[in-house]
């Protein structure tokens, strides 16, 4: 058998040419196995595959999200046209960012669910888990209102993001060391 070249992206591209029809044919060998991409440098510890943006920015975006919601909730009684940030940004986040991080915790996984399964999943999970975060808070001594809401789901979502950050990372780290058989 053959051994493999191996080859940065850069040079396997450089040898083919210019333009977009050599990054579409170069796309589609690799979508269908022909080309396999591999992380020269792959995080050690996880505190490094959090800071590395190829890795974790689902988990950024997400953690952005949060923080955007939360500053246009206190920021709309000063700044009344942030009220339609609000409103947007709110929406998002209960109907759609819960069960994404609830997703990503359970299947987490490159490939485990395709696209349309993650979306579908994000947003029937958030509308389970977000009544269940408010018919819990209904029996606490804060009740439902908007700050012990919120503060709800920002912590859900920023602790189960953690986890599935942290599940991804677990996985890679599998993986890797499957591949170097240790």
């Amino acid at each position: 058998m053959r051994d493999r070249e191996v080859l940065t992206l850069e040079e396997y591209v450089g040898r083919l040419g210019r333009g977009y029809r050599v990054l579409r044919s170069t796309y589609e060998e690799y979508v269908s196995g022909k080309l396999k991409l591999v992380d020269p440098d792959p995080p050690v510890t996880f505190a490094e595959y959090i800071l590395r943006l190829d890795y974790s920015t689902w988990f950024w975006t997400l953690a952005s999200l949060v923080l955007i919601a939360v500053a246009s909730v206190y920021l709309s009684d000063v700044l009344p046209p942030i009220t339609y940030v609000r409103y947007v940004v709110g929406s998002i986040l209960v109907l759609f960012a819960v069960g994404y991080a609830t997703v990503e915790a359970l299947y987490p996984e490159e490939g485990s669910l395709s696209d349309l399964e993650r979306l579908a999943l994000s947003v029937g999970l958030s509308l389970a888990v977000v009544p269940l975060i408010g018919l819990a808070l209904n029996y606490t001594p804060w009740g439902i209102r908007l700050g012990p809401v919120l503060t709800s789901l920002v912590v859900y979502t920023t602790s189960v993001s953690l986890v599935a950050t942290y599940r991804k990372y677990t996985h890679l780290r599998a993986k890797l060391t499957v591949q170097s058989g240790r």
